[in-house]
């Protein structure tokens, strides 16, 4: 047995010497978060704010829409349409003389139905027929809208069903409403991130929201009624708006404790 000593004793002595190198270097459990010295980095997540801006941008209408026409009364269909024609006729040349284009003159409607008289306890009796012209008008001379009114009236218009005021290109007030949607979505979102105890990053998603409504006149109207003009018309404003929807980064305060050390933007 004598021979076996040196060569276990020499294999204790390794073993006592790898142990506090073992002790040293624990191995790592399946919970242990990478260190620092393995280059590893845990990743910074901006938590996102989504705001809403709205923006309101008015002109001036330079076209006024107006649906006009004439009805008449008879005592057979023949003569109704007969009149009714003749002085839907000079309606239509009272517009051209007016100076508004065959273009802007559209037939929105034509009818003829007889008249009927209800009496008490009486059966509906037929008296004559109704016809009815309709034309829409655009009329782009505003000005002058209040004599051409005037001049339709007496020349044989007795139905104005409306009227309305427009602008032939409202590209110029969209663009101005979109870009002070945005400018307002910004500046909710620097309010509620500072409100938040944040601040704003990058912006992320920015989009145009669809605003089924048109131009419509605003509500204060100025009165700018021609001295010449016989009817009074007050043409007004027309607004736009707009509305844009927008994401941005919400990153801590300058100075927290767990700001990120990332590039000025």
């Amino acid at each position: 047995m004598t021979p076996f000593r040196p060569f276990l004793t020499a294999v204790s002595l390794a073993a006592l010497l790898a142990a506090p190198a073992m002790a040293q270097s624990p191995a790592p459990g399946p919970n242990d978060a990478p260190s620092a010295g393995m280059g590893h980095k845990m990743p910074h997540h901006a938590a996102k704010l989504t705001v809403t801006g709205q923006g309101r941008s008015s002109a001036a209408p330079d076209l006024a829409l107006i649906t006009l026409g004439v009805s008449t009364e008879a005592a057979t269909a023949e003569e109704a349409m007969t009149q009714n024609s003749s002085r839907q006729k000079a309606v239509i040349d009272a517009l051209t003389a007016e100076g508004v284009e065959a273009r802007d003159i559209q037939t929105a409607g034509l009818s003829l139905s007889p008249k009927m008289v209800y009496d008490n306890n009486q059966p509906p009796k037929m008296v004559g027929y109704v016809a009815q012209n309709t034309v829409n008008v655009r009329v782009r001379d505003l000005d002058g809208l209040g004599a051409v009114l005037d001049r339709l009236v007496s020349t044989g218009a007795n139905e104005i069903s409306g009227i309305s005021f427009a602008r032939e290109d409202m590209a110029e007030a969209e663009d101005k409403a979109r870009a002070d949607a945005v400018v307002d979505a910004r500046r909710r979102a620097e309010l509620m991130a500072e409100a938040a105890g944040m601040r704003l990053g990058q912006i992320r998603m920015l989009s145009d929201a669809a605003i089924p409504e048109g131009p419509r006149p605003l509500m204060a109207m100025r009165a700018e009624a021609k001295a010449d003009s016989s009817v009074p018309i007050a043409a007004g404003e027309l607004e736009v708006s707009a509305q844009v929807t927008a994401v941005f980064d919400l990153l801590p305060a300058e100075g927290a404790p767990d700001a990120p050390n990332a590039p000025a933007e």
